[in-house]
């Protein structure tokens, strides 16, 4: 039988004012049409609450017993990568029957949320090496950072960053020329620069042709690191920084460096987080696929373009900050930060 329809207000005060004026349950009922069963509910109710409005209702029981929920937390807190579909089948083993949508729910209302991972270098040995690298520098004074030159390398893809984006359509329109965006074979090309800079601006940036050995390296190291110096005014206790990249740690490169009097600064393996260069790196890939290049050599260009106009006053904050990191990188135990 379906439910009938619910009584308003205004007619469940007139049932108590009749009820209070001495009538019966028949009498209220013949008068306001009502059933006697509605009646007498409504009188119990105020005499029982006081009140003829509506209370809070506990609504339909929910089928996720405390046990299978306690269930929920823990496999998902031990496992994070564990599926909504496998913890639907790890409830049916308890016999608890319930759709997925209500475990993510019943998750979400547990702080526990579905995101992307964050991507991140893989630390086993090198933890130690970064706790200690951060532990020793922790105080060093902000004159020496200022008077780093920070290296790098980095591959910017003439269409890449155009694949993570979201799109407003209606349905069945996932097809439409306007709706979808074009790939091209194997990215359409890519071109790897290096790059430097110092707290006190951008430095030289250089396109690699070819595939970049030691000799390659070398090369521009002897062609761009000291007119950097110069350009940025570093005094002449500057340091090199660079990465472990086999290229950089060669031995041909170790004697190339030694011979060339440029004091390399150590630096703890899988730590693009404690490299300020990688924060130039996102802002020119971002500034150059706004650009929309349309083929190689409008990209070179284009890099080179938008890193000579990285602001001084941005190189500045990263190195002004620097100690943040190692702050991070000592909470974290010398585990991934959020850098």
């Amino acid at each position: 039988m379906p439910r009938s329809k619910e009584i308003q207000e205004q007619m469940r005060t007139e049932v108590i004012e009749i009820y209070q004026s001495g009538k019966g349950y028949k009498a209220i009922s013949k008068a306001l049409g009502l059933q006697r069963t509605t009646v007498r509910a409504i009188i119990h109710k105020w005499q029982k609450h006081g009140t003829v409005v509506n209370l809070p209702r506990s609504g339909r029981p929910t089928k996720i017993t405390p046990r299978a929920q306690r269930r929920l937390i823990r496999e998902d807190t031990k496992d994070p990568r564990t599926t909504s579909k496998e913890l639907q089948a790890s409830l049916a083993s308890i016999k608890v029957s319930v759709h997925d949508s209500t475990i993510r729910k019943r998750l979400g209302k547990n702080g526990l949320h579905g995101r992307c991972p964050r991507r991140k270098p893989l630390l086993s040995k090198n933890i130690r090496a970064r706790l200690n690298f951060a532990k020793k520098h922790l105080n060093d004074c902000q004159d020496f950072w200022e008077n780093t030159l920070w290296t790098d390398e980095t591959k910017v893809e003439l269409f890449g960053r155009q694949m993570s984006r979201y799109i407003w359509r209606k349905r069945n329109t996932a097809f439409q020329k306007k709706n979808i965006i074009p790939t091209v074979k194997y990215g359409g090309g890519s071109v790897m620069v290096w790059g430097c800079f110092a707290a006190s601006g951008p430095g030289r940036l250089a396109v690699i042709d070819g595939t970049m050995n030691s000799t390659v390296y070398q090369k521009i190291l002897k062609e761009n690191v000291r007119p950097s110096v110069r350009q940025l005014k570093l005094k002449r206790s500057w340091v090199l920084q660079q990465d472990n990249d086999p290229k950089h740690t060669s031995k041909s490169t170790s004697e190339w460096l030694k011979k060339n009097k440029m004091k390399t600064l150590e630096w703890p393996s899988q730590s693009p987080d404690l490299n300020p260069i990688e924060m130039l790196w996102h802002d020119l890939k971002k500034a150059v696929h706004a650009r929309k290049p349309s083929n190689k050599a409008e990209l070179q260009q284009f890099c080179k373009d938008e890193w000579a106009k990285i602001p001084p006053e941005r190189c500045k904050r990263l190195i002004a900050s620097y100690r943040k990191r190692f702050i991070a990188v000592i909470a974290a135990k010398g585990g991934p930060t959020s850098y």
